[in-house]
């Protein structure tokens, strides 16, 4: 069976958008004319890889051709969602980008993961045999508007915790800062022990005023009142 190319010249649409929750996204890229809708499937790191290469290329034609180039937009007119049902074609595998200079529009092709090995000449060709893929044709504004989209999609996911750097979770983190106890979480005041370090570390991020004084295990013990013991030896 001949290779599926879903080419789009002048789409109305083309953009990265999510389903489903930050920590639990699913990216997909989506490509629109008229009532036809093409959508794959793709992981959030090639969104990025795709947005950051567009930015260098239209740079490089703008060296190279002199191509006016607009410069990043500040604001996205399209903050809209995916156009659902979102139903992903294919798994994006390898992914092109070119320039047609006779259009003067950049080139995005996704094709298809394959299993086996592909000869990577066809890419971008429209020869029969290799995997589905979708091309779309983007003015150099268009493709400036995609990239400038697609990083606010992929910043749009968990916050990064101020320790770690690692995701935050809606339902608690797992700091390996704090040797893993769970950031955010509710801490008892009924507690009989716990590590002093740990527990202020944790306090001072919700309850400054709940800490763990290391030197007072019990204050109301009148030996603390003996001035020989009750401060910390100086070094």
């Amino acid at each position: 069976m001949s290779r599926a190319i879903h080419v789009f010249r002048t789409p109305d649409r083309f953009v990265a958008g999510t389903v489903g929750q930050p920590g639990n996204r699913t990216f997909y890229l989506q490509a629109v004319h008229d009532e036809r809708i093409v959508s794959v499937v793709l992981e959030k790191q090639q969104v990025a890889v795709l947005s950051e290469r567009i930015g260098a290329l239209l740079l490089e034609v703008n060296r190279r051709f002199g191509t006016p180039v607009p410069p990043e937009p500040t604001e996205n007119d399209d903050l809209d969602p995916l156009v659902t049902p979102v139903d992903a074609e294919f798994r994006v595998g390898t992914m092109g980008l070119g320039w047609d200079a006779e259009s003067e529009a950049v080139v995005v092709e996704l094709l298809a993961i394959t299993e086996g090995e592909f000869d990577e000449s066809v890419v971008l060709d429209d020869t029969d045999e290799g995997p589905d893929a979708v091309r779309v044709f983007l003015t150099t504004t268009a493709a400036r508007e995609f990239a400038a989209r697609s990083s606010k999609v992929i910043s749009a996911g968990r916050q990064p915790c101020p320790l770690c750097s690692e995701p935050l979770d809606p339902e608690g983190h797992l700091c390996v800062r704090t040797n893993g106890y769970k950031r955010d979480a509710q801490l008892s005041k009924s507690i009989d022990f716990i590590d002093p370090e740990v527990f202020n570390s944790l306090a001072a991020q919700t309850d400054p005023s709940f800490l763990v004084d290391e030197d007072d295990d019990d204050p109301e013990d009148p030996d603390d009142e003996d001035p020989g013991t009750s401060g910390p030896s100086q070094a």
